[in-house]
């Protein structure tokens, strides 16, 4: 083990809502949330909001409910994966290990910086803090640690504008008072379960005999424990995805159930990654749809179009197709991605359509930049717009 804590995990707060609020900075520290009204949900609360009892993904008109002053926000098509790009961006500006893991986190390895001290490490890594404040008006969490796991966990731990170190050696002591739920895969169930069981912090686990923890958790018992001690050996994996495909993934705070909610969050990630799509210059053919139950089990369905595109109208009937074949249980869903592969470079269309879809692809990328100058309500899908604001969730 290394005796600098050499792993930082990014995690930004409350990322839909801020980056709303970089061009609408005049909302905050409201009670504001980005999500669609009537059949819509709430995709990002502002933590003021959050202190009302306004979660995600709650439906919005019971986020109206519990708090009638809420702002909503409408999501702004492509300024998330803008940001997210340059806050990475500004990652790689420290070191060249930075494993992009969602929209909204990811980790740093600092290992190749020359760090010679921890007091040297938390100097640069609050510096770089401030720059993702200052130069995109993003808040993000940090947490630094030796490993992947404890980090990611440190950066949780004092959220909003957290900044939280573990040294090295220190992992076991600083995950023992914690809540069991802190330990990856211990969800809502399985905590209540857990706490029936008298195990309810993580330093609860040793105190329990090995015939116990089997019971518990059967084969994964020694896997828990080696975790409960803040022991993780996975590598920051730099491997640049976005060269071989696009994805974005969304983890709910509670689990959803309803088909269109999710419908909706799915076409919502296919605006969400086209624009970056167009900005690299590629077009997709293929798209992958994933969930996760609450159990942590994922379930894919994927399906390429005959010929690629940079455009988002031929992927939104995949959506209703994909959804079902990837969701085969009853049972609500903790997770959803969209992920594009199948990358090719942009080249002449040869089609018949070639002339209508450039004229499309014209009218896109004018778009796009109307967004990134953070020009709001310019023109929305069908499915950004709530019930009362257009023709309802079908884009």
């Amino acid at each position: 083990m290394s005796v600098l804590p050499l792993i930082v995990h990014l995690d930004a707060d409350a990322f839909f809502v801020s980056c709303e609020l970089s061009v609408r900075p005049e909302l905050r520290g409201t009670k504001c949330a980005v999500g669609g009204r009537e059949r819509g949900i709430i995709s990002s609360a502002s933590y003021e909001a959050r202190a009302c009892g306004v979660y995600t993904p709650m439906p919005t008109k019971l986020a109206l409910k519990v708090c009638p002053d809420l702002i909503l926000l409408p999501h702004t098509s492509g300024i998330y994966s803008k940001k997210s790009r340059e806050m990475f961006d500004r990652c790689e500006s420290v070191t060249p290990l930075v494993q992009r893991n969602s929209i909204d986190e990811g980790y740093l390895d600092l290992g190749p910086c020359g760090f010679k001290t921890a007091a040297e490490i938390e100097r640069r890594m609050r510096a770089l803090q401030q720059q993702l404040w200052d130069e995109l008006q993003i808040p993000t969490s940090f947490g630094i640690a030796s490993n992947k796991l404890v980090s990611a966990i440190a950066s949780k731990a004092r959220k909003p504008k957290g900044f939280t170190v573990v040294p090295p050696g220190q992992e076991a002591a600083f995950l023992a008072p914690l809540k069991i739920s802190v330990i990856p895969g211990v969800g809502k169930k399985s905590e209540e379960r857990l706490a029936a069981a008298g195990i309810r912090l993580v330093s609860d686990l040793f105190t329990r005999s090995e015939g116990d923890l089997k019971a518990l958790f059967g084969s994964a018992w020694s896997e828990m424990l080696e975790m409960a001690r803040g022991e993780d050996d996975r590598p920051v994996e730099t491997d640049h995805e976005d060269a071989k495909s696009y994805s974005v993934q969304e983890t709910f705070g509670q689990d959803i159930s309803d088909f269109a909610e999710i419908e909706c969050i799915a076409k919502r990630m296919i605006d969400e990654l086209m624009p970056a799509i167009r900005a690299d210059g590629k077009r997709v053919k293929t798209m992958t749809v994933k969930v996760r139950y609450p159990g942590m089990e994922n379930s894919t369905a994927g399906r390429s179009l005959t010929e690629a595109t940079d455009l988002e109208a031929p992927f939104y009937p995949l959506v209703r197709t994909l959804l079902p074949a990837a969701w085969t249980k009853r049972r609500p869903l903790r997770l959803v991605s969209v992920r594009f592969s199948g990358v090719e470079e942009k080249g002449a269309q040869l089609e018949m359509f070639a002339q209508t879809d450039e004229k499309k692809r014209r009218l896109a990328a004018v778009l796009d930049k109307l967004n990134d100058q953070g020009k709001k309500g310019v023109v929305r899908h069908g499915h950004q717009l709530g019930k009362t604001e257009d023709h309802g969730l079908h884009g």
